[in-house]
């Protein structure tokens, strides 16, 4: 009896262990594939779910993981949606989102009622289908330095009103899930109106609220509490709407927004990103669990035809309301190539209409298996979205050859010039100083507002994407002296570094970064210099220190040169605060500090640190801090002794490890 109690009690234990194990392998073998990760859970709930292997059964913790998990990504969406964006945005929102939203919803909701799915059901189908991928369609246009560009932002415009377009239909599916109501229309409409006023009411009272209570939560300086209080407001949204017979989700993308219009905005997503990421792949493999891939050969058709539909016709029906809009014909193409796929929000509302049983699993099926294969195409498509509008459009082919036509007559008496691409604050005061010295220079930006005003204030700067060969050629880049990359884009400045090394292996590239993480890595990818601000920060700061103080110039200059060689090598060891936030990239950094100080036990008093191994953990001994005296890069042949403090540097996993080493752990190699 025991036994069995036991076993009942772990089951939901396991299946979630089961869940984190295939998540690992999964999420691993795709970003390998450099492919979403979306795909590599829908993959684990395809191939693992109740229709295949059986290793996920259908359990109610499994589900109610998957809602937690919704909620959260509600949650996130609500953070980047603020009202301000949305007016800034409302041709592109109202105008092409909503027409988008509404006519594909019709169109795909008329197709699904052919086919014999009831009116209910078609409607959510048609609604699931309209929306497109955030995530994919903001990660890939980042990446391609696109995302400033008109279709960049017609796309961005578009989205915002397709994550707004699912709130209504949070409302209306648990009521179009109601057992016959005859009076339909009425009882949606009191839903809706509940919904609109309980939004209404959760907007006032959150804005009264939520800052005084985020600042109160901040001045504990407590990362623990403040986590549990972001937790504490999204649940309890989803719980207030969900008691009034709403969706959970509503309740976490209002609270969302509402977050999202504090300061609290940017640490509220550091903290939430783990519980998103986690919950939101547990969702996705619940979504992929409902896919019988049995049955879809007897499908196949119908899942080619929405295919065809999500791709095609979505892209076509997009770049016709661009065109109507009086965009050119290239850029029309480019939103609706960007925009041709299902998206996270359409598993979201799928699964909302089967926990209702607004759509039956059967009918789902096809819808599924569509969104899923659109999604798995998209970075492809949107990779390529540039060459497949030029080869489909002559006026935008005929277009994008006349602006590096204009570029090309532009530099065309130029000889030793500079190009910058990015012309920000930090593109402009580079070109302020090159004016002053008499050096030519050409700037490329995708900032359609910025290019005007700087065009009509003498600047010379064109509109184009520095990373496209054909742009550089026209700009001269065989004449010019040297090349640099004025934003702070790791991503894009990759991609510019690469087009440029394809034409020209030696002009010098330098490189703004943010900080030194990623020096190396730019570096090997043809950066002949990179540029960290926040190093270089510090540089500036001890310059006007030691002037202040009196201490000479060239000892001045001597010292700040010492300091930049061998890739800033002395200055970019630090220790770092508990309370410093840190993603993973910086968490790997090998110029972190640490102090050990050992005492009579520990293994390495009385060694050689020749003989403590930590060169195999890549951990070396910068400092020996002895009797009050400092000695830098101790002698390897050098005897530890009790009170010594040893100053690691490495990254945060091997200085763990170097510590355990030289403590009580793990015995040092002999």
């Amino acid at each position: 009896m025991l036994l069995t109690i036991s076993y009942v009690d772990a089951s939901p234990l396991s299946d979630v262990l089961i869940l984190l194990a295939l998540s690992v392998v999964a999420v691993a073998v795709f970003r390998r594939l450099q492919l979403p990760p979306i795909l590599g859970y829908l993959v684990v709930g395809l191939v693992a779910g109740h229709h295949a292997l059986g290793w996920i059964p259908e359990s109610d913790t499994i589900h109610l993981l998957g809602e937690v998990g919704v909620v959260f990504l509600l949650f996130m969406i609500g953070l980047e949606i603020s009202i301000p964006h949305l007016l800034g945005m409302k041709h592109a929102v109202l105008g092409f989102g909503g027409a988008q939203v509404v006519l594909f919803t019709l169109a795909a909701m008329g197709m699904a009622m052919v086919t014999g799915i009831p009116w209910e059901g078609a409607l959510v189908v048609g609604g699931a289908l309209a929306l497109s991928s955030t995530a994919i369609v903001a990660k890939q246009l980042t990446e391609q330095v696109e995302m400033q560009s008109r279709h960049g932002k017609f796309a961005l415009g578009i989205l915002l009103f397709q994550d707004l377009a699912v709130v209504p239909f949070l409302v209306a599916i648990p009521i179009l899930g109601g057992n016959g109501t005859d009076n339909l229309g009425l009882v949606l409409g009191l839903a809706l109106l509940k919904g609109a006023v309980t939004i209404l009411v959760m907007l006032a009272v959150g804005r009264w609220l939520l800052r005084p209570l985020f600042r109160w939560v901040a001045a504990a300086h407590s990362v623990e509490l403040f986590t549990l209080a972001v937790l504490l407001v999204a649940l309890t949204a989803a719980w207030l709407t969900h008691a009034v017979g709403l969706s959970l989700a509503l309740g976490a993308f209002i609270a969302g927004m509402l977050v999202g219009d504090t300061e609290y905005r940017h640490h509220v997503e550091t903290e939430i990103r783990p519980f998103r990421d986690i919950l939101m792949g547990l969702f996705f493999i619940t979504v992929g669990t409902q896919l019988d891939i049995m049955a879809l050969p007897a499908i196949l058709h119908w899942v080619a035809l929405l295919l065809i539909a999500l791709v095609v016709g979505k892209g076509l029906l997009i770049a016709a309301l661009v065109r109507l809009g009086g965009y050119e014909p290239g850029v029309a193409l480019r939103t609706g190539i960007v925009l041709a796929q299902g998206g996270e929000f359409g598993f979201a509302l799928l699964a909302l209409a089967l926990s209702n049983n607004v759509l039956s699993p059967e009918h789902s099926q096809p819808v599924l298996a569509a969104v899923v294969l659109s999604m798995a195409i998209a970075p492809l498509l949107i990779r390529h979205n540039g060459p497949f509008a030029a080869w489909a459009s002559r006026s935008y082919r005929e277009h994008q050859e006349a602006e590096a036509h204009d570029i090309e007559e532009e530099v065309a008496h130029l000889d030793g010039h500079v190009l910058i691409c990015g012309f920000g604050r930090a593109g402009q005061n580079l070109a302020l100083f090159l004016d002053e010295e008499g050096i030519d220079y050409l700037a490329l930006d995708m900032d359609a507002t910025l290019i005007s005003e700087a065009w009509e204030a003498g600047q010379r700067v064109f509109f184009a994407n520095a990373a496209h060969p054909e742009i550089l050629q026209a700009a001269g880049l065989d004449r010019a002296r040297a090349l640099v990359i004025a934003f702070d884009d790791l991503h894009a400045a990759e991609n510019i570094i690469r087009a440029v090394r394809q034409q020209n292996a030696d002009i010098p590239i330098i490189v703004r970064a943010h900080d030194d993480t990623h020096l190396e890595e730019l570096e090997a990818a043809g950066a002949t210099d990179v540029v960290p601000e926040s190093v270089e920060a510090s540089l500036m700061l001890a310059t006007h220190l030691l002037n202040q103080l009196g201490v000479d110039r060239d000892e001045i200059k001597r010292v700040i040169e010492q300091a930049r060689t061998d890739h800033y090598g002395r200055v970019r060891r630090y220790f770092h605060g508990h309370d410093e936030v840190e993603g993973l990239e910086q968490a790997e950094d090998h110029f972190r500090l640490h102090t050990v100080v050992l005492t009579p036990e520990d293994r390495a008093v009385g060694r050689r640190i020749r003989d403590l191994g930590l060169d195999d953990l890549n951990v070396s001994i910068v400092t020996i801090r002895r009797a009050g005296i400092c000695g830098e890069q101790p002698d390897p042949a050098m005897s530890l002794r009790n009170g010594d403090a040893l100053i690691l540097q490495g990254d945060a996993e091997h200085l763990a490890a170097a510590e355990l080493r030289l403590l009580k752990g793990e015995a040092a190699p002999a």
